[in-house]
């Protein structure tokens, strides 16, 4: 599936919180219909089939209970999407990325293939199941994973032992760590660390561009690898990498000149600054010239015509609202949204918020020629890109650990259903034994009594008069944002006094509350948007005629 992902570290983060956020969106020309659930361990399979490639695996007897976001209509697997389980780790499956032909023949895809003939005929070839993929991922690792460095381990060995039917990236955090995975082929896999002070845009394309094997093989401090990554890249002729440790004398000698110049003082401070900095690019240095350090977007990637429209701007447009000072723009800009080299981390300019997170996962390259919805630039470039908040979002789960306030109630799973241009981001506390009806009974009818129906007429209404509708929609988003940092806040401040039993019913009230005001709310917009799209029916007539 199409989607879209940012991770934030925790210094990165406006308080302190990992953050982790995926919009999950439906392939072309489908709208899946999603819903909210808790499961709890007696619900847990200890016998688990896919239904896309017909795997069957036995389960540990001992899962947490956890939140999830999988289909609402049953028929073709869970897709549990995102959630937290009880021991405080988070999430997010899948990012589908992208591969190219080398990796694709030298460990091809575990696709599940049909049997051929009759049973017991001559010439009768027995089915033989497929790999693990995205419907799969969270049912077989979060329930029983008590950190983000065990979610990667957990889904590494699975992905060895099984292998996968297609390209995807998956997200785990805990309060300290985020860690992102991308599956290599088949069977192999990297993960990488988020570092704490930086934000990730992952755009449905295999993003890493850093990675330290030694690293990987060593001590896992910021990386980690299926364990025959090195020989199989050697093998198959994989590491696409130059060996230039030129380019990093230069950058040493460009940091000397700064001296020189006037641009760095004498001063302890700069002189640490400039030693740290020296035994940085010495280390890349000697891992470069070692093998060590390789660039897997290159490696295991791709840079086709198709990433330049799908892909890369999306990743182009959230850096741009991040570090907005960076010049963007231009024939002199670093980057274009076309690029194949925009960075898979940096450190934005300010801490981010969560309405940050919700307004780069809900874009439409506001501010710039390519907004589907804008005044700007040619009917040609208003259509050049594939918008983040596209029409066929299905749900984006923003998964925040709060380092602030007591582990029985630190974890709250943002969500919101539908397009996410019209629609707002609602917290719900996680360590709770059920979610709201309105965003849990999502069903194939369609009714506003459910927050996904009601936000997929809103996006329809209000996409057909934008700019019209436009003031109701931000009020309403706005209006949603304050009274759920408020919830937040006074929950927070009752729960501290409340035995560690008593939390989760009193977090069970609070979601049931947010719900209840963002049911009401919800179709106050929906009665809004219908009134003033119905006023530009085709079919009006100024003249009264009652």
């Amino acid at each position: 599936m199409a989607c879209t992902t940012i991770l934030v570290g925790k210094l990165a983060s406006y308080d302190g919180s990992t953050i982790v956020a995926r919009n999950e969106d439906s392939p072309g020309g489908q709208f899946e219909p999603k819903r909210m659930a808790v499961v709890k361990p007696e619900d847990q399979p200890r016998t688990y089939t896919s239904v896309e490639s017909r795997l069957t695996i036995e389960l540990p007897d001992d899962p947490l209970r956890y939140s999830s976001v999988p289909d609402a209509l049953p028929g073709h697997g869970i897709w549990a999407a995102a959630g937290f389980n009880t021991a405080n780790v988070g999430m997010s499956a899948t990012e589908t990325i992208t591969s190219n032909e080398r990796v694709l023949g030298a460990d091809p895809l575990v696709v599940y293939q049909p049997a051929q003939g009759k049973e017991g005929e001559e010439g009768y070839v027995p089915a033989v199941p497929g790999g693990i993929g995205e419907e799969d991922m969270v049912t077989l690792v979060l329930p029983y994973i008590r950190s983000a460095r065990e979610g990667v381990e957990r889904l590494g060995a699975l992905l060895e032992q099984y292998g996968t039917y297609e390209m995807n990236g998956i997200a785990f955090s805990d309060a300290d760590e985020i860690w992102w995975l991308e599956t290599i082929g088949g069977h192999h896999w990297i993960a990488k660390r988020v570092p704490d002070d930086a934000y990730v845009t992952m755009p449905n394309q295999l993003g890493i561009d850093y990675f330290d094997l030694a690293d990987a093989e060593g001590e896992q401090v910021e990386h980690m690898a299926s364990g025959d990554l090195r020989t199989w890249m050697e093998d198959n002729h994989l590491n696409l990498t130059m060996m230039r440790p030129q380019v990093l004398d230069n950058m040493l000698d460009d940091m000397y000149a700064g001296v020189d110049e006037g641009f760095y003082d004498d001063d302890e401070a700069d002189q640490v600054y400039l030693s740290e900095f020296e035994e940085l690019i010495a280390d890349v240095r000697e891992g470069m010239l070692a093998g060590d350090i390789f660039n897997p977007r290159e490696a295991f990637g791709s840079h086709s015509d198709s990433d330049h429209v799908y892909n890369t701007p999306r990743a182009w447009y959230m850096q741009r609202c991040l570090n907005p000072h960076d010049g963007w723009d231009g024939p002199h800009a670093a980057f274009g949204p076309e690029a194949d080299d925009i960075p898979w981390s940096r450190v934005p300019e300010r801490k981010i918020t969560i309405e940050d997170v919700k307004y780069v996962l809900s874009a439409h390259y506001q501010g710039t020629p390519y907004d589907p919805y804008g005044r700007r630039g040619t009917d040609a470039s208003r259509g050049a890109y594939r918008p983040i908040g596209i029409n066929r979002n299905g749900q984006l789960a923003v998964l925040q650990i709060r380092p602030s306030v007591a582990p029985e109630y630190a974890c709250v799973q943002w969500m919101a259903f539908g397009c996410n241009v019209f629609n707002a981001l609602v917290p719900l506390y996680a360590n709770v034994e059920a979610m709201p009806e309105y965003l849990e009974n999502t069903t194939a009818r369609v009714t506003s009594e459910s927050f996904y129906w009601a936000n997929r007429l809103i996006a329809a209404l209000a996409d057909a008069r934008f700019h019209e509708n436009a003031a109701n929609v931000e009020r309403y988003q706005e209006k949603i944002g304050g009274m759920a940092h408020r919830l937040l806040r006074e929950t927070d401040a009752a729960v501290a006094k409340l035995p560690a039993d008593e939390v989760p019913a009193a977090l069970a009230a609070a979601n049931q509350r947010m719900a209840d005001d963002l049911k009401r709310e919800t179709e106050d917009l929906l009665g809004k948007v219908l009134y003033t799209t119905s006023l530009a029916m085709k079919n009006a007539f100024a003249m009264s005629d009652n």
